[in-house]
């Protein structure tokens, strides 16, 4: 047995007002087509197709991040559903089961694809429609049934009768189909209707024989078209996973401001203050506390972390480190056990070792620190020269003074101390004391200062 994915995410979506094709619109700072290429990665089709339309580029762009083999294919004209279907003919002659999903419906999950396709091979089925219940079906298909439950066809609101217009199964637009069937089902639409496209669901009533599974999750049905919907969708998606980390053993003081992305992991018994974000794939160990006014993104967090108003990006920060307010990670940096780091603080591609202390108001950029180092007020390494960037080193135990510069590439010994207000152009043996300073010049009664008084 084979199966292919193919997701339809080829239309512009006007209402958003977005210059960017809709399925790249976010939930949760991630792209709606990346929530439904996750749940066909953890599902496991043999296959998986993209139908690219508007701007393809963009939506060619945000597959090829992901790696891995994803076909796409364009649909040059939005025809409708079935026409950008028909765009994948090869990839569907190349599979036994086809499952359609909408890339801007970010919520499907893979146990509904799971029982649904289970449905579809014990019943023999040629298609499968995928359902839910939800509370208000208004602008959705509706899932007709005869008296013995079993499924007879999708009625569009518009043609709905009273009676049928309360029913609240509707059509997910998520299928499955016998490749077969729908190779042949295909060449026999039209779009002698309204909108003068041509619709995948008028293959069900054409293949004949369908099924119609109703899943446990009632937000599969869930899509956006305005930004009030896509709003909606991210308020749904935060709630949801905080929810989960609640009952990982995570706290909350309060949930405002508060946004966790769906891939992120964290630890029981931490807590995670107001006004932070942490997103990506970012994983947080156990026992620390995250936040206020934090934003963390791609990063890797030990245990006993406390990050307090701290931007991180693809960092990693091991166990009972403290840093912060004030504080921003950037990308490549480490930072070893015991470290302590305080307010405005940056720093850049270095690894920090173990139970070193920044103090304040310093720089770190492309840096290999020693252990037990300590920085003292508005200290530099100076690693860019208008041209080419370089490393420094500082061996464990070193004492930086205040606002020492190190201009790299530059060396500080272990257990060296540089004396405060120096510029360290050379390298600095071990267990020495580096000064370098300017002698001062002094030029009496200069004329600027009587300007600047009588001004």
């Amino acid at each position: 047995m084979t199966t292919g994915c193919i997701i339809l995410a080829g239309g512009a979506g006007k209402r958003m007002k977005s210059e960017r094709p809709k399925v790249l619109c976010e939930v949760l700072k991630k792209p709606m087509l990346d929530w439904v290429m996750d749940t066909a990665e953890r599902f496991g089709f043999d296959e998986t197709a993209v139908i690219t339309g508007y701007k393809k580029e963009l939506t060619e762009e945000c597959v090829t991040k992901r790696g891995g083999i994803i076909y796409t294919y364009f649909q040059p004209e939005q025809k409708g559903t079935g026409d950008a279907v028909k765009q994948a003919t090869e990839f569907i002659e190349a599979a036994e089961y086809i499952c359609v999903l909408n890339g801007d419906a970010p919520f499907i999950d893979e146990e509904t694809l799971e029982k649904s396709l289970e449905l579809h091979k014990s019943a023999k089925a040629a298609v499968t429609v995928i359902t839910a219940e939800i509370d208000d079906p208004t602008g959705y298909g509706r899932i007709i049934r005869d008296s013995n439950g079993r499924f007879t066809s999708i009625r569009e609101q518009k043609d709905c009768s009273p009676e049928e217009a309360e029913i609240c199964e509707v059509n997910s637009g998520a299928y499955w189909f016998n490749s077969d069937a729908l190779l042949r089902a295909l060449p026999h639409l039209k779009n002698s209707n309204a909108s003068g496209e041509f619709y995948l669901t008028d293959c069900v009533e054409i293949i004949g024989g369908a099924q119609a599974y109703k899943s446990e999750n009632p937000d599969i049905v869930l899509g956006a078209n305005t930004r009030r919907s896509l709003m909606e969708l991210n308020e749904k998606a935060r709630i949801r996973v905080i929810e989960k980390l609640l009952n990982d053993g995570v706290s909350f003081l309060s949930t405002d401001g508060v946004v966790i992305g769906s891939d992120v992991k964290i630890g029981c018994d931490t807590t995670v203050l107001p006004n932070t974000m942490i997103l990506g794939k970012t994983v947080i160990g156990k026992c620390c506390e995250i936040g206020a006014n934090s934003h963390i993104e791609d990063c890797m967090v030990g245990d006993n972390v406390v990050l307090n108003n701290v931007q991180a990006y693809s960092s990693t920060v091991e166990d009972n480190v403290k840093i912060g307010p004030f504080t921003q990670l950037r990308p490549g940096t480490v930072i070893r056990k015991g470290v302590k780091i305080g307010d405005f603080v940056e720093v850049k591609n270095s690894d920090i070792g173990e139970n070193t202390s920044i103090a304040h108001l310093t720089y770190i950029g492309d840096s290999d620190v020693g252990r037990g180092v300590n920085f003292g007020c508005g200290c530099v390494t100076a690693n860019y020269d208008g041209v080419n960037k370089f490393r420094t080193e500082i061996g464990s135990y070193a004492f930086i003074g205040c606002n020492t510069n190190l201009i790299a590439p530059v060396k500080i010994g272990e257990n060296a101390t540089t004396a405060a207000g120096s510029t360290i152009t050379s390298e600095v043996p071990p267990n020495s004391l580096a000064l370098e300073r300017s002698q001062t010049k002094i030029i009496e009664n200069w004329e600027k200062n009587f300007k600047r008084k009588k001004k």
